[in-house]
């Protein structure tokens, strides 16, 4: 998880602040030289850090939290909204052309991941009724055109290629043109990197953006290299004046540095992250939401966008219809189950629930759950649709479970756990459908819509 270490000290830290009836000025002084070590360790710009201390102590050291009734939930109030203001207060949008085609040029040093990010932006806008097009202008790194072109062609987004012959002011200037007589009204211009920023590098930059003046200059940067990525996106910035960052690899073992210091270091927001390998694990940088992940109190409204973006809601409807019924059977409990498996990982939906410290889940397998859920899966897929639809067949029958336990892969044990615990699931079912009938007649609650 991207912020582990940090938000584990500053949850922490601020939890033994929110059990105090009192607060003094030197519990204050204390949690806030725990939070200073805290940020450091993320490696966090110490720059960065000092503004961030001075203005938090300050405002916890006013009147108003040290004499109130509950100073530890202000004080944790505070550092959310000081820590949302550092990385940018508002998430910031793409922002699109009035003329008709938004030109994005994707900028910053080989091995980032600009042309995954590309394809990644790319889906992400077509999901949103656009209609992109990848442009390959990086002619000097091998296989790079195979790359974006392999990218494309999984996302199902047309890529613009003048091969590697041609310059990459050429190839921007034909890509903008073919998206004209084309119909397509977003231009991602994936450019060339090199391994440290030099005079060349940034001259052919220069000649893509006055060629054709892009509405979006994003520059893609590695999170895992903290304190680096800062300097790369202030040397980036005084050249080409970015207009944005996206931020990759957030889902791995990385400390955060990046995603607090950079905003305060350049003035430039983060408008996208990479949470993972998938072309689907992208999204809107918020800086509301990450800053409630860090301190632990959850991501709601992300986890309900989530939900709504991958859960057929027809499906939910018809399943939870079902479920409430005497009608309800394998086959439903198998749907109900892919529908949950589209949300994602455990352990990511998990780090948006509110109140989730990711330190004491630290000892806990959740892969173990997902394995759990895929045996699962696989005994139910092994049974005939006449089986799935009525599990007392299997149940009566030893010869049914020795069947189904060899497809799946599992043991007749197993078979005849997930039968038993169907059942109860269906008793339990059973009795809700009872209560709401009982809270229908009495009027306390509306008719629901099953």
């Amino acid at each position: 998880m991207a912020f582990e270490g940090l938000a584990s000290k500053l949850q922490e830290t601020l939890k033994k602040l929110r059990g105090k009836g009192k607060l003094s000025e030197k519990d204050i002084k204390d949690a806030m030289r725990e939070v200073k070590l805290a940020l450091l360790e993320a490696d966090v710009n110490y720059k960065v850090v000092k503004d961030f201390i001075k203005t938090v102590s300050e405002k916890c050291l006013g009147e108003e939290v040290l004499q109130s009734l509950t100073p530890g939930q202000h004080v944790i109030k505070i550092v959310n909204e000081e820590l949302t203001s550092l990385m940018g207060s508002n998430e910031s949008t793409i922002q699109y052309s009035s003329s008709g085609i938004t030109i994005i040029m994707l900028v910053g040093l080989q091995g980032a991941g600009k042309t995954t990010m590309a394809g990644k932006l790319a889906l992400q806008l077509r999901k949103k009724n656009k209609k992109p097009l990848l442009a390959a202008c990086d002619i000097y790194r091998p296989a790079a055109i195979k790359q974006l072109q392999v990218v494309g062609k999984q996302i199902d987004v047309p890529v613009f290629t003048m091969g590697d012959k041609v310059s990459p002011v050429d190839i921007s200037k034909g890509a903008v043109e073919y998206a004209k007589n084309n119909g397509l009204n977003v231009v991602i211009v994936d450019t060339a990197g090199r391994l440290h920023i030099d005079e060349e590098l940034m001259n052919e930059l220069k000649d893509v953006k006055d060629s054709v003046k892009p509405d979006e200059i994003l520059l893609v940067v590695d999170s895992m290299t903290g304190q680096d990525a800062v300097n790369v996106a202030n040397s980036f910035n005084d050249q080409l004046d970015i207009s944005g960052v996206i931020l990759t690899k957030l889902d791995g073992d990385t400390r955060g540095g990046a995603a607090l210091s950079i905003r305060a270091m350049t003035g430039k927001p983060i408008k996208f992250i990479g949470i993972g390998e998938k072309m689907s694990d992208f999204e809107v940088f918020h800086p509301d939401r990450m800053s409630s992940r860090i301190l632990g109190m959850g991501d709601v409204l992300s986890l309900i966008e989530k939900a709504q973006q991958s859960i057929d809601e027809d499906e939910a409807k018809k399943i939870g219809s079902r479920m409430l019924s005497q009608e309800f059977n394998l086959e439903d409990f198998l749907a109900s189950m892919q529908q949950m498996k589209k949300l994602g990982p455990l352990n990511k939906l998990i780090e948006m629930m509110p109140g989730a410290n990711m330190k004491e889940l630290q000892g806990v397998d959740l892969s173990s759950s997902e394995k759990e859920l895929a045996k699962i899966e696989a005994i139910i897929n092994s049974m005939t649709i006449k089986e799935r639809r009525n599990p007392s067949l299997i149940s009566s029958s030893p010869s049914r479970k020795k069947r189904i336990a060899q497809g799946s892969g599992t043991t007749v044990q197993q078979v005849n756990k997930l039968l038993k615990d169907f059942e109860n699931m269906k008793k339990m079912m059973k009795q809700m459908k009872g209560m709401q009938k009982g809270f229908n007649k009495k009027g306390l609650f509306g008719k629901l819509p099953f």
